[in-house]
């Protein structure tokens, strides 16, 4: 019977044990999947060099295991500064960055977390590349030159963050709002620029109708002359006389029944018209 306790006793210790040996082998060594980066502590104490992808020993029980996301990750960080003529001008950007491969174990050292390194980091840093950015120019052209302003802050916030292990890979301006001063001014400007535009097209289309005026009067004058000058030629007395008839005829006054033409002394034959016969032409 007591044999039988004691052999008991072995196996329930012998499976104790092969258990801890199996827990132990688990813990001896950790995978490290793509597009991630481990640092190993022992005893408290980062190790230097990053574990990469693949599989890693460890020593077990002893060992903590921090792993990073090396993939890009992608934050929206607002900012605020005053341009080069003192406005107020805020934006939002979004920041797509991944962490250094490299300088994962200085990132554990120094700043921790991934939340840290935003926090502590990426968005203070943020706020400084937009100051430097938005101090080389005005207000308007901040607006009508973003794509510089956005080449200034890239180069400003990836020189500042490098140094941290953080590796720059785009930013977006979001959001670009400057203060209500300045938007009032820039609709004032829109208005007085409408108006000036108005008004030069006004002087353009008086300076047309002048143009128009003078062009009509001067067919006028033409016209005047080259009829003095019909008038002047031999027969231009008829074509007076002529003209007389027709309007008579379309301007609808009576007209006289007979008309004596060519009484003067130079004429031994006066002409004698029926203007009924011209009423009653069709």
């Amino acid at each position: 019977m007591k044999n039988q306790q004691f052999g008991n006793w072995q196996t329930t210790v012998a499976g104790f044990v092969a258990a801890i040996i199996v827990i132990i082998s688990l813990n001896a060594f950790i995978i490290i999947n793509p597009g991630q980066a481990a640092v190993i502590s022992i005893l408290g104490k980062a190790r230097d060099g990053a574990l990469l992808e693949g599989i890693h020993l460890k020593p077990p029980l002893i060992s903590v295991i921090d792993v990073y996301d090396l993939t890009v990750q992608k934050f929206e960080v607002p900012a605020e500064s005053s341009t080069k003529d003192l406005q107020n001008l805020t934006a939002r950007f979004a920041i797509n960055f991944r962490l250094d491969p490299v300088k994962v174990v200085e990132v554990r050292r120094k700043q921790g977390t991934l939340e840290n390194i935003v926090s502590k980091i990426i968005a203070p840093q943020t706020q400084e590349a937009f100051k430097i950015a938005a101090a080389k120019r005005t207000v308007e052209e901040a607006i009508t030159k973003r794509t510089e302003l956005k080449e200034d802050f890239d180069n400003a916030l990836s020189d500042r963050l490098e140094k941290y292990g953080i590796i720059v890979l785009d930013t977006s301006v979001v959001d670009l709002t400057f203060s209500p001063e300045f938007a009032r001014a820039v609709e004032e400007k829109q208005i007085a620029e409408q108006r000036a535009q108005r008004a030069v097209y006004i002087a353009r289309e008086a300076e047309q109708e002048a143009q128009a005026e003078v062009n009509r009067a001067k067919g006028k004058a033409e016209a005047q002359r080259l009829l003095a000058e019909t008038l002047k030629a031999q027969g231009g007395q008829l074509v007076l006389q002529k003209e007389a008839i027709e309007a008579w005829k379309t301007g609808g006054a009576q007209m006289p029944k007979v008309l004596v033409m060519g009484g003067d002394s130079k004429s031994s034959v006066p002409f004698l018209f029926n203007m009924g016969n011209l009423e009653n032409e069709p």
